[in-house]
């Protein structure tokens, strides 16, 4: 929200306070301020002017030859391209030597060969607002040939970024008010918050109330208007803090909301045919809002109907575009209520249809000044647009009941704050500064009357709360209380962070970088990601966009994005790792959360180097053996999973019938499609399972005494006989003198010239030791032998010789 400093002022008096004391004063109570922009132009040649006449251009049929009387009696000419002034007109006028916004300075020179001894100014030119269509045309009461900085004085605005349980701190009184409590200065409260407003009770057929997610509304007739721009105040007003001029009677009503905090709505009472109806819209119906843009609605979003049935507005949040007020509007029914809060924030966020009035609403608004929020805007609006309004309110429904009352106890008050001198008077003090007010009191405590804007005081300590706010959380003594814990063992939430980190710790230092992605990503990059291999993600109720519409079901989507962005700007050599959670749907409804251990490589196995300029890409063999040291001396299997659309090779990894995870090759159009010159490889690990497989303390074993001996062995096989499948047969093998083997190489030669196009030959390197001896060669060779039998019979091997 942005604040104007000047509007500040005409309810606070600040003093000698600086921009800098504010901004301490909110950010020490729980207000960010996130920005501090100072508008206007401080130059003194920027003066007020008057154009006393004005000519065509004669070589621009878009340029004007003004005339323009800047105070000191001389008349100087200056051309403009803008259309929106008359003779007579004030106007900002830069002098030469002016120096505005932007670093721009002011100069004579020639236009299309015509003397300008000047610049006339826009508001946005002078840093004083957005408008830039015309000139700012200033009060006839504005002085002539004064400088613009002395007259109209500059502004600084305050962005500041309010929780969302204090809306009363959403308008400028509601600022006023926080301020005028924390640094105890004078505020004045605004004289229509004091008024009596005269209210009758609306009929059935005026106001109908048939939902309760609207409690209490009001409307006002006013007729006879002549809608317009608005002035020149109201206008400078509303552009001071980015709102865009509309007409007179819109800007009355964002003027009110922004001044008290209190939406409204302008209605153009011959569009509506029949009374205002409040209720649930039907399946199906549809909106067509201010923005000129339809909205299909459902049971739950609350409306505004007439009683004919048609949609004028949804509640809180948008007015339609038929019932709007415009400058053929004649009469106009305004609107001031208070809606339900889950209802408006459900409908904004459901249509993507945010606006102030629903932000305001959404967090709930103070129904006590719905009245007075009306009727100052009513006699606005009959002040800048002509007409009368009728003279009394109708109300339809009940106002809501005010916050219950607080009991606050000042001995848990010491408690809770260390603050053993707390006194009575010390509390009294802050509380009725912010507004509340004692209905009892006696030695241990008091009871407070909260006010209805401080809908967030609903417990004795949120009382207690607004004591540390105002007294100064730097006056609250520190204390140590923490106690000493011991570590947690097991599978404790400690354990789990301390092997994640260290899991972490450990591919850093095989050179991979942790990524970080997003949790919510698209359905469609799901698809693309992993094909059918891992089903849909779980789908979010409310998606922000359709690039975050469900729960990621694995880090690959993440992991890929990453790796294309890279790729795009020119690495070649990709290692990342992510640990994070996945969510993973249930057949039956809800969603499963797991952690997950992702990792990509691509690229050269290994960097370039003087001695290596063109190294070898990263395959299967160099992803398995990063993830390694994960499973420490286990036996892995991979069986071979279905290739997909991502996918040409993956492979379940296995230990037992434990699965550990998943490895693949992505399929090479999309790594293309990534800007990727060599081969993807993914992996995706449970580091539950990985606990498991390293639980115990670790095993070590001695190192060798004795040689080893090597003997080699090559068959054939049917082309299909995978080579963990001989892998499996050596380690299943009792001979206690295999200790070792390596599958070195395999052939096969689809023409079927040297070897039959179904068959294939694999070579292995056999290691043979004793581990009390050194064998001999005789022993080696029987060892062998028996070995090579052995694999013949058990599996459709060949020997070759």
């Amino acid at each position: 929200m942005l604040v104007s400093l000047n509007w500040l002022k005409t309810h606070l008096e600040l003093g000698e306070a600086d921009t800098a004391q504010i901004s301490d004063w909110l950010t020490f109570a729980g207000v960010e301020v996130e920005d501090i922009r100072v508008l206007g132009v401080s130059s003194p040649q920027v003066v007020v002017g008057r154009i006393e006449s004005f000519v065509p251009h004669p070589d621009a049929d878009r340029l004007s030859v003004c005339q323009v009387q800047d105070g000191s009696g001389a008349t100087r000419q200056v051309v403009c391209g803008a259309r929106n002034f008359k003779a007579g007109d004030k106007i900002p006028l830069a002098l030469p030597g002016a120096k505005l916004p932007g670093g721009i300075e002011i100069r004579e020179g020639k236009l299309r060969g015509v003397l300008s001894m000047g610049m006339m100014c826009s508001a946005r030119e002078l840093g004083m607002g957005e408008d830039h269509g015309g000139l700012a045309i200033l009060p006839e009461d504005a002085p002539l040939g004064t400088p613009l900085s002395q007259w109209l004085g500059n502004d600084t605005l305050l962005e500041i970024e309010v929780t969302p349980n204090r809306p009363d701190l959403l308008s400028h009184w509601g600022l006023a008010r926080e301020l005028a409590a924390l640094a105890k200065l004078p505020a004045h409260e605004p004289a229509a918050l004091r008024a009596e407003v005269a209210q009758r009770a609306a009929t059935e057929a005026e106001v109908s109330l048939a939902d309760p997610g609207c409690p209490y509304y009001s409307a006002r007739l006013i007729e006879g208007v002549q809608v317009a721009e608005s002035p020149a105040w109201l206008k400078q007003r509303l552009e001071s803090i980015g709102l865009r001029s509309i007409n007179s009677a819109v800007d009355v009503t964002n003027f009110v909301m922004m001044e008290l905090g209190q939406p409204l709505h302008a209605f153009d009472a011959d569009q509506i045919q029949g009374g205002i109806v409040v209720r649930r819209a039907a399946k199906g119906e549809v909106f067509l809002a201010l923005d000129n843009r339809e909205y299909a609605l459902d049971e739950q979003d609350l409306v505004i109907a007439s009683g004919s049935g048609e949609v004028l507005a949804l509640a809180g949040v948008m007015g339609g575009a038929k019932s709007g007020v415009s400058a053929q509007t004649k009469r106009i029914l305004l609107e001031s209520a208070t809606f339900d809060p889950s209802s408006v924030r459900r409908s904004a966020r459901r249509l993507g249809l945010g606006s102030d009035s629903s932000y305001r609403f959404e967090r709930g608004v103070n129904a006590a000044q719905i009245a007075q929020a009306s009727q100052l805007a009513c006699e606005l609006i009959v002040q800048c647009a002509g007409g009368s309004m009728e003279p009394q309110l109708r109300v339809a429904g009940a106002m809501p009941s005010a916050p219950a009352p607080q009991r606050l106890e000042l001995a848990h008050a010491r408690r809770l704050l260390g603050i053993a001198d707390l006194s009575a008077a010390q509390v009294e003090q802050v509380l009725q500064a912010l507004g509340l007010k004692a209905v009892q009191s006696d030695a241990q405590g008091s009871l407070w009357q909260i006010p209805p804007w401080r809908l967030d005081l609903q417990r004795p300590v949120d009382l207690i709360e607004e004591l540390a706010r105002v007294i100064g959380l730097d006056q609250v003594p520190s204390r140590l209380t923490a106690q000493f814990m011991a570590a947690a063992g097991g599978n404790s939430p400690d354990r789990q962070y301390d092997e994640a980190m260290a899991m972490r710790r450990s591919l850093a230092a095989r050179g991979l970088q942790e990524a970080q992605c997003l949790r919510l990503i698209s359905q469609a990059q799901v698809a693309e990601a992993l094909g059918n291999a891992q089903g849909q993600g779980a789908a979010v109720s409310n998606p922000l966009s359709e690039d975050h519409a469900v729960l990621r079901p694995s880090l690959i989507p993440g992991l890929l994005a990453v790796a294309d962005r890279n790729a795009h700007q020119g690495s070649e050599r990709l290692r990342f790792f992510e640990v994070g959670r996945v969510f993973l749907p249930l057949p039956k409804g809800g969603v499963r959360e797991e952690e997950r251990l992702g990792l990509l490589i691509g690229g050269p196995a290994q960097a370039r180097s003087w001695h290596q300029a063109e190294p070898a890409a990263a395959d299967f063999h160099d992803l398995l053996g990063l993830l390694e040291g994960f499973w420490a001396p286990q036996r892995i299997e991979l069986k071979t999973l279905p290739a997909n659309a991502a996918f040409v090779l993956a492979a379940e990894l296995r230990v037992g019938n434990r699965v550990l995870g998943w490895v693949a090759q992505v399929h090479p159009a999309r790594v293309r499609q990534g800007h990727g010159r060599a081969a993807w490889l993914v992996a995706e690990l449970l580091p539950s399972a990985l606990r498991q497989l390293r639980s115990g303390p670790a095993k070590f074993a001695e190192l060798p005494r004795f040689p080893s001996i090597t003997r080699d062995v090559a068959f054939e096989l049917p082309v299909d006989c995978a080579a963990a499948k001989v892998s499996a047969f050596f380690e299943g093998l009792s001979e206690p003198l295999l200790v070792g083997r390596e599958l070195f190489d395999v052939f096969r030669d689809p023409s079927g010239k040297r070897l039959g196009a179904d068959r294939q030959s694999q070579a292995w390197s056999l290691t043979y030791r004793a581990a009390d001896r050194t064998l001999e060669a005789a022993e080696v060779d029987a060892a062998h032998a028996r070995v090579v039998a052995a694999l013949t019979k058990a599996l459709p091997a060949t020997l070759r010789q």
